[in-house]
């Protein structure tokens, strides 16, 4: 173990900035995972206090929010540009109040997430706020710490960094990155986000910081706000001092001389926004001497010297047929606008989601509506506009229901969110989802548990909980539709198969609250078994690393409260519940020495001899990490037919490429 504590924070700071920062990782997962064990431990043998800019120190357990504190100079919104012609009229406006003077442009992509503003001290990074109202924003301190391309510390550069520094940036979640939380999301009974800069939004103001750091959040600084004692002549010079002392900018900043040019290179990203891997909604064209920024000032509003020149978003319009509630698994009130079928995309879209029922009566939405259905990117579908002026008076208001649709509870409104939910533990639409959610792929892996087939078991009362499963015999299952003897002998192997999936699966598919498959494989790689976990302290898991004090109570109290359910899938012949089963189980995996052991896989494509998730896990078995995006830190791609923007990513990054071929040769099938 070393014992030079300072300079082993420093090369991992130069890691975290060679990966996170600059793009250009030199050592594997483990070797840093392995820096930063043995800086944990020498911190802990030292006994002296932690110093906050320590790497070691970006997740803490709850996240301080709610203060709200003013800002150094607020943070002015942008006005914003949706044509040449007005892209024009902005600079014979910045060339009037100039009086001819040559003006030279900076173009950059206005990224589509959350702004904020950080506060280095010294060279340590001390606060972060939201960009709230422009005059007061949010203390997300605590949220922003565990964004790894945001340092802690500074780079002591020639120029030294200021003693007091504010920088100001647009926090972001990677367009990948979207589905796999949805996916997370929905199986823990919450609502998915509707897009990139939500999931941003939400992911930054969460009360536990240990969720805000499982998520990939990234940061672009666009301006140096603040920087005592120093000067710079221009917005491109400042650029280069902040890249200099290690904070990331967007590579795709150009200088111009010319309006023709800033409409060139907005031509171009009009173009090829599509193939980045964030989400852009416009070019932020500012002018670059500070002097002359200085002397156009700015409004009340806006500045003078600066203008968002927007992208056309991908627009259709159709007609609201109706409007359906759906119910989810914890009770969560949906409402889906049922729409005429239209292509937006390449895509037919018939339903749109509304959220909840403010969202209705803020857009004053209603039945029969012309909208514009408008789809940025590559996110979920939504009403952009109604289209009030087409109104006929035909149109009918939607109510909320009052009642639960599908079992005639009455929902609950409460203060603490928006949506509405039923809260009767018995209605069978939450039952459905639940055993959807029990049976789904990722969790306990009942092949042939469909939609209809969940439905005539909760319907004819053949299940009451997901442990009735497996009391079902072929007999009556024969007779439900479409079934049959030989189908339903299956589904009953399928069933008595899934009596032997690993813990992590059983707790996922348990569904509680804010556990998803990750989390879920957090504990059991520390309990073992759920027997252990069920019979740990609130406290005794939160210590576990990664988790946080609101997954530790909503854990906590499941198992205290759902014992009976519990005790009939123990009953039922469930074997993960045990430390010994647990045991059998490691002395059966694969050894974890081979190909796959310490690398990073992303699967992509249709597969002929397995699915992508049973491909992810004989991944895993063998010691092998599996993620959604491709990023330089991958390590193969496996690529089946089909295969299409991770392919072209993984060849524009010299990433190697498996066929299925070469990977079913790797794991010998």
């Amino acid at each position: 173990m070393r014992t030079d504590i300072d300079e082993l924070r420093a090369l991992i700071r130069y890691h975290e900035r060679k990966y996170y920062i600059e793009n250009l990782p030199e050592i594997s997962d483990a070797d840093f995972d392995a820096l930063m064990k043995e800086l944990a431990a020498l911190e802990a043998a030292t006994g002296t206090p932690i110093p906050p800019d320590s790497p070691t120190q970006r997740v803490g357990g709850g996240a301080v929010l709610g203060t709200r504190l003013q800002h150094r100079s607020p943070m002015l919104s942008l006005n914003n540009s949706y044509d040449e012609n007005e892209l024009r009229k902005f600079a014979e406006r910045i060339n009037r109040l100039l009086e001819g003077a040559p003006v030279e442009y900076v173009t950059e992509l206005k990224i589509d997430g959350l702004g904020v503003s950080l506060i280095y001290e010294n060279g340590i990074f001390t606060q972060g706020l939201t960009r709230g109202d422009g005059e007061y924003g949010e203390d997300v301190t605590d949220n922003l710490r565990t964004i790894r391309s945001i340092p802690l510390r500074l780079v002591e550069t020639e120029i030294a960094a200021p003693p007091v520094l504010e920088v100001r940036g647009e926090v972001f979640l990677p367009k990948d990155c979207l589905g796999e939380i949805n996916v997370q999301r929905e199986a823990e009974g919450e609502l998915p986000f509707a897009n990139p800069r939500n999931a941003a939004a939400g992911s930054l103001r969460l009360l536990d910081a240990s969720i805000t750091a499982s998520r990939p959040l990234d940061i672009f600084v666009y301006t140096l706000n603040y920087a005592e004692g120093t000067e710079f002549t221009t917005h491109t010079a400042s650029l280069e001092n902040m890249k200099a002392w290690g904070l990331k900018c967007n590579p795709y900043t150009d200088p111009h001389k010319s309006i023709e040019a800033v409409q060139a290179y907005y031509d171009r990203w009009v173009e090829e926004r599509h193939k980045l891997l964030y989400e852009t909604d416009g070019v932020v064209v500012k002018v670059n001497d500070f002097s002359q920024q200085h002397e156009l000032g700015t409004t009340s509003k806006y500045p003078r010297w600066a203008v968002a020149y927007k992208f056309n978003a991908q627009q259709a319009i159709t007609t609201i047929e109706k409007i359906e509630v759906q119910v989810g698994r914890t009770g969560a009130l949906t409402p889906v606008a049922i729409l005429k079928p239209v292509t937006l995309a390449g895509a037919t879209i018939t339903n749109a989601t509304l959220h909840n029922a403010q969202e209705i009566e803020t857009k004053d939405i209603r039945i029969g509506d012309r909208i514009v259905l408008e789809r940025a990117g590559a996110v979920i579908p939504k009403v952009a506009e109604v289209l009030t002026a087409n109104r006929t008076g035909d149109e009918v208001r939607f109510e909320f229901p009052e009642r639960c649709p599908a079992c005639d509870t009455p929902v609950q409104r409460t203060e603490k969110e928006v949506a509405v939910r039923c809260v009767n533990v018995a209605c069978v639409a939450q039952l459905k989802r639940r055993i959807a959610h029990f049976a789904s792929r990722n969790a306990l892996q009942i092949a042939g548990l469909g939609p209809a087939t969940i439905d005539q078991l909760v319907d004819k009362a053949l299940v009451g909980d997901v442990a009735d499963l497996y009391a079902l015999e072929v007999e009556p299952l024969s007779k439900l539709e479409r079934m049959g003897v030989p189908s339903a002998g299956n589904l009953v192997h399928q069933i008595e198969k899934s009596k032997d999936v690993p813990a992590e699966k059983l707790l996922f598919g348990l569904g509680i609250f804010h556990v998803g498959e990750t989390v879920a494989a957090l504990l059991i790689e520390q309990f073992l078994s759920l027997d252990a976990l069920c019979e740990a302290t609130q406290a005794e898991i939160e210590s576990v690393s990664g988790i946080g004090p609101q997954i530790a109570e909503s854990v906590f109290n499941f198992f205290r409260h759902n014992q009976p359910l519990l005790d009939k899938l123990r009953a039922a012949g469930l074997r993960c519940f045990t430390a010994e089963a647990a045991s059998h189980r490691t002395e059966t995996s694969v050894a974890a020495d081979g190909f796959f052991n310490g690398k990073t896989f992303v699967v992509t494509g249709s597969l002929a001899g397995m699915t992508r998730a049973e491909a992810s896990n004989e991944i895993k078995r063998r010691g092998g990490k599996v993620t959604s995006s491709v990023t330089s830190k991958t390590d193969y791609l496996i690529a089946g037919e089909g295969a299409g923007s991770k392919y072209t990513k993984a060849v524009e990054l010299d990433i190697p490429i498996l066929t299925e071929a070469d990977f079913f040769e790797k794991i010998e099938i």
